[in-house]
C-alpha cells in the first residue's frame, strides 16, 4: 500500500493511487476481521446468552459500507480526469502493479479455505480479490500507455477498479444485512425442511417455523410439531433433531410439540386467557 501510495503520486497515476485506497481498505478489513473473531469467540455472558457471534456481521457490513464509500470516490476522481488526463509514467507504473498483483496472488490463496466458512474472513477475502483484479487493470492500463501514449486509459482502469469494489461490497452488505434482519439463509430452502419434518412418522403438522442465522454457518430453527401421540414425543423429537442435524446442518433447534386434535393448537392464548373471552364474549350477548 505505502508503495502504491508513493509511486502513484511519482508516476500521476490515478489507478495506482485508486488501488492503493483498495490496499488500504484491505488492511482495515483485515484487521477488523481478526479483531471481530477474536471477539466473537468470547464466552456468552448472561446478559448476551448466544455470546458474541453477531460481532462478525458488523464487522463485515462496516467493510461493505467503507469499500461502496471507496468506490464512489474513486468515480469521481476519475470523472474529473476524463476531461483533462494529465502525464502519467507508465513503466514504474506498470512494474508496481506487478508487485502488487503477486501479493494479492498470495494473500488471496492464505484466506480462500476460511472464507468458505465465514462471511467475515469472506470480507476480507472479497477485499484481496477485488485488489489482485485492480492489479491486473493497472497493468493493463499500463501497457496500453506505454504503447499508444492515450493517457485517458488511467481514469479508465480507475473507474473499472470502483465498479468491482462496488459489486462485491454491494454483495457483502447485502448478505450482512440479511442476516442481521434474520433472514432466511440462502443455501437453506425452508419449504423443503418443512416438508422433511412432517414426511417423519409420526408427525401430522407444523406450524410457525422460522429459520436464521446467527453468524456464518450457525443457523437456528423453532418450530410447533403436530404429533400423532404424546409418548412417542421424546422419540420424535431425537429424530427431528437427527434430521435437521445431518441434511441440514442445523444443530441448534427448539421445538415445541402439540398434539393433534388438541384444543389449542398453535394458539398463543393461554386457556385462563381464552376462558376470559369466553366469558367477555357471553356477557357481551347478555
Amino acid at each position: 500500500m505505502a508503495v502504491e501510495v508513493a509511486a502513484g503520486i511519482w508516476t500521476n497515476s490515478l489507478a495506482l493511487l485508486a488501488d492503493a485506497g483498495h490496499m488500504f481498505s484491505d488492511v482495515a478489513a483485515m484487521v477488523l476481521a481478526l479483531f471481530a473473531s477474536w471477539f466473537a469467540a468470547r464466552p456468552a455472558t448472561p446478559g448476551k446468552t448466544y455470546g458474541f457471534y453477531r460481532v462478525e456481521i458488523l464487522a463485515a457490513l462496516l467493510n461493505g459500507a467503507g469499500l461502496l464509500v471507496l468506490g464512489a470516490g474513486i468515480i469521481y476522481g476519475a470523472w474529473l480526469r476524463m476531461f483533462a488526463p494529465p502525464r502519467v509514467l507508465a513503466f514504474p507504473m506498470l512494474i508496481v502493479a506487478l508487485i502488487g498483483l503477486a501479493i494479492n496472488v498470495i494473500s488471496a490463496f492464505i484466506l480462500r479455505r476460511a472464507a468458505r466458512s465465514s462471511i467475515n474472513v469472506r470480507a476480507a477475502f472479497l477485499h484481496v480479490i477485488g485488489d489482485a483484479a485492480g492489479s491486473v487493470g493497472v497493468i493493463l492500463g499500463a501497457a496500453v500507455i506505454l504503447t499508444t501514449d492515450w493517457y485517458r486509459a488511467d481514469p479508465l482502469v480507475s473507474i473499472a477498479i470502483a465498479l468491482l469494489i462496488i459489486f462485491g461490497a454491494w454483495r457483502l452488505a447485502g448478505e450482512s444485512l440479511h442476516i442481521l434482519l434474520e433472514g432466511t439463509p440462502a443455501r437453506l430452502d425452508i419449504e423443503a425442511i418443512r416438508s422433511a419434518m412432517t414426511g417423519l412418522s409420526g408427525v401430522s403438522d407444523m406450524h410457525d417455523l422460522h429459520v436464521w442465522a446467527l453468524t456464518s454457518g450457525v443457523h437456528l430453527l423453532t418450530a410447533h410439531v403436530v404429533i400423532e401421540d404424546w409418548q412417542q414425543a421424546g422419540k420424535i423429537s431425537r429424530e427431528l433433531r437427527c434430521l435437521l442435524r445431518d441434511r441440514f446442518a442445523i444443530e441448534h433447534s427448539t421445538l415445541e410439540f402439540e398434539l393433534a386434535g388438541s384444543e389449542y393448537p398453535g394458539s398463543t392464548i393461554c386457556p385462563v386467557e381464552e376462558g376470559r373471552a369466553a366469558s367477555n364474549r357471553t356477557t357481551h350477548q347478555h
